[in-house]
């Protein structure tokens, strides 16, 4: 196993992201073997790959049979641009108009959806003598951003015709991908806008990673995000193929103290846990400040030699407490908090109620991430 360590701050801190880029290769083998061959494959990397680090993994991706980089800014897309990234990269969130130049002049396709991004590729080629590349956001549902779709044929019909600009392709986004009604109405407001224009050449892309799972939608691209990682989004029943997936994120820490605690003496701010008889316990250098939501306290667990231990206490700025009981464990030994096998990412959200890519992308802020194959 070859390890790579990237980051920019806390490199000698006992507690780190680990991300398996053989893992991240299944991923993208499982997905593509249920995406048809003449489809292309954009593998979604914003927010920093979901928190796992665009840079180290876009090759991998690459590598794996992923053809296209989404990013949600312009900024994202440098970053990959800056590691020699030469796939197509596009910008899958709006794009501010004085920042289409910097996309032009590094090949990032944009997605345009009114009148002043015209105007702004126009200004753009005027003044540069370079052609914006463009995909056309349809809002078919979503009401976050796109030309709704009744105004949509008028609007496409008028990127057609600018001799300005690179008309590379057309999109829409699904709001509940894992909901059949009102994904097909979705579909009924895209058909009719595809079924009224001129195709020739054009990219279509409709389905996220939960549609490209659960719908066969005519296309000739997918859009796949979360499951990269090894997770997966809401999916409709009834679905027939769903791939193996493997998580690729694993969270770890050292211990720094190990201390006995006696009968009736609580743990941490606001004794939240109080010992019942006389045990063990644990520190780890992560806390909420890491990525870790403190509202998990006295609720996770983690393993260490192979054992499963509780985490007790309210999980602080900085640090978090394990009830070791009579395990034995030393000064600098790994407990593991997040991995693929026992200690899955989804169980966090669970106790939440939220959706693992918001707990991905928490984990970035300040903990190093290591490379493992």
């Amino acid at each position: 196993m070859r390890n790579v360590r990237q980051s920019n701050i806390n490199i000698h801190k006992d507690a780190w992201v680990e991300i398996n880029l053989e893992s991240l290769a299944h991923n993208i083998r499982e997905i593509r073997k249920i995406i048809p061959k003449e489809k292309k494959f954009l593998g979604i990397v914003k927010a920093d790959a979901y928190g796992h680090g665009a840079q180290m993994i876009a090759k991998t991706m690459l590598a794996s049979g992923v053809d296209w980089f989404g990013v949600s800014s312009i900024d994202e897309g440098l970053d990959l641009r800056e590691i020699k990234i030469k796939a197509p990269i596009l910008v899958v969130g709006a794009v501010p108009v004085w920042a289409v130049e910097a996309a032009a002049q590094n090949d990032i396709s944009i997605s345009i959806f009114n009148d002043e991004h015209l105007d702004a590729c126009k200004e753009v080629y005027e003044r540069t003598g370079i052609k914006p590349k463009v995909h056309v956001k349809i809002d078919t549902g979503m009401n976050r951003i796109g030309v709704r779709s009744e105004l949509a044929v008028k609007y496409i019909e008028k990127v057609r015709k600018a001799d300005y600009l690179v008309f590379e392709g057309v999109f829409t986004h699904l709001a509940t991908a894992e909901e059949k009604e009102p994904t097909e109405e979705q579909l009924r407001r895209w058909n009719d806008v595809v079924s009224n224009i001129d195709t020739t050449g054009l990219l279509l892309h409709v389905q996220n990673t939960a549609a490209t799972f659960a719908y066969d939608i005519p296309s000739n691209m997918v859009r796949v995000g979360i499951s990269l990682y090894g997770l997966y989004p809401d999916l409709p029943s009834g679905i027939k193929v769903v791939p193996q997936l493997k998580q690729i994120m694993s969270l770890k820490g050292r211990i720094t103290n190990i201390h006995n605690v006696y009968p009736n003496e609580g743990v941490s701010y606001a004794h939240t846990f109080v010992a019942y008889d006389q045990t063990r316990i644990a520190t780890i250098p992560i806390g909420y400040a890491d990525g870790v939501d403190r509202r998990l306290s006295n609720k996770i667990f983690g393993k260490i030699n192979g054992e499963t231990i509780h985490q007790i206490g309210n999980i602080t700025m900085d640090q978090m407490m394990f009830d070791l009981g009579d395990i034995d464990a030393q000064i600098g030994d790994v407990i593991t908090l997040l991995d693929e096998k026992d200690l899955p990412l989804d169980s966090w959200a669970e106790i939440l109620g939220t959706i693992n890519y918001e707990l991905t992308c928490r984990l970035k802020v300040r903990l190093p991430r290591v490379y493992t194959r």
